[in-house]
């Protein structure tokens, strides 16, 4: 059965439970760690300041469901907020998606956090219009007014977009949460990966409405076999087809499959691969039960140099590194 709190009951705990300030980084007074209250279970909200960005990691597992009453000027928002989520459901919105809101709104009147689930999200929070403004010096065709406006004016007028967060996104989040940097390096590294995830997102809402105005070339036979594609690639890991065998063993053609991977899964035939490849290499050395080399083979890497370099592209560290933390 959930457990029932206001907002501000909510609140108040979290406040008592972190009076004194945390700091993981002594030499940045901006980055502080707020630990959640034991009564909800275990973890952590970062929040980091930078320039024009207020970057929040929130990284928490509840021990049970937990509904929290908000009175209507409770629910009241205002501003842009980039949002990702890597584990967890929240607010409807599932792992492995990412929205984007403005202007002014209003949420549900409850928020509810399921019973012994982690959750794992970065939320980006421009500070003023002006940040998107100031790189608008040049042509911005590939962007319509209608999402410039959202983008650079705040108002009663709100809007809200949920997509699926592609590769490229999930490598630039998993270099925010390992950022192995402090004090001046850490704020840079960190306000770039904030912009390229901005600037992700932006191209993610630009393709859509690209899109969505013109017909799709996909039937639905086509789109089956996109998925079908997706399934071969994910069950050869260690030996992948090459665009044009898989285009032959799904029936398509290596254009139409290209597009399909594009229209269908927000990626590349090749990104997917890697993000999947990295994602099993990863699952296989927190099970413990291969060495950095056996993991390399069994997701098709015969060069042991070349997975690492490809492992700490996506997760900020190399296997090695990561597999002597896990084994600590």
């Amino acid at each position: 059965m959930a457990s029932i709190i206001s907002l501000a009951d909510y609140q108040e705990l979290w406040r008592e439970r972190n009076q004194n300030t945390r700091q993981p980084d002594p030499s940045d007074p901006s980055d502080i760690i707020n630990i959640c209250p034991k009564r909800f279970g275990s973890g952590y909200e970062r929040w980091i300041e930078l320039r024009e960005i207020s970057l929040l990691i929130i990284d928490t597992e509840f021990q049970h469901d937990l509904v929290i009453e908000k009175n209507v000027s409770d629910s009241f928002l205002d501003g842009l907020e980039f949002g990702f989520h890597l584990l967890g459901h929240w607010n409807n919105i599932n792992a492995g998606k990412n929205f984007f809101q403005s202007g002014a709104f209003h949420q549900n009147k409850e928020s509810e956090f399921l019973r012994s689930q982690r959750l794992l999200k970065v939320d980006i929070h421009p500070e003023s219009p002006e940040l998107i403004q100031s790189f608008m010096t040049g042509g911005l065709n590939s962007i319509s007014p209608q999402i410039l406006q959202k983008l650079i004016k705040t108002s009663q007028e709100s809007y809200f977009q949920i997509d699926h967060t592609t590769p490229e996104m999930r490598v630039a989040l998993e270099h925010i949460i390992n950022c192995p940097f402090i004090g001046l390096t850490k704020k840079i590294y960190l306000e770039s990966k904030c912009l390229e995830l901005i600037a992700l997102k932006l191209e993610q809402l630009a393709t859509k409405e690209n899109n969505s105005k013109t017909t799709s070339t996909l039937k639905e036979d086509d789109i089956d076999r996109i998925h079908y594609a997706k399934e071969i690639l994910t069950q050869n890991l260690d030996n992948p087809p090459s665009l044009l065998e898989l285009a032959r063993q799904v029936g398509l053609n290596d254009y139409k499959l290209k597009l399909g991977f594009r229209q269908v899964l927000g990626t590349t035939a090749f990104s997917y691969l890697y993000q999947q490849r990295m994602e099993k290499a990863r699952l296989l050395l927190l099970e413990g039960q291969m060495n950095v080399k056996e993991v390399a083979r069994a997701v098709g890497y015969a060069n042991q140099s070349r997975f690492a370099t490809a492992f700490r592209k996506q997760f900020g560290t190399n296997p090695k590194t990561y597999d002597l933390l896990l084994r600590a």
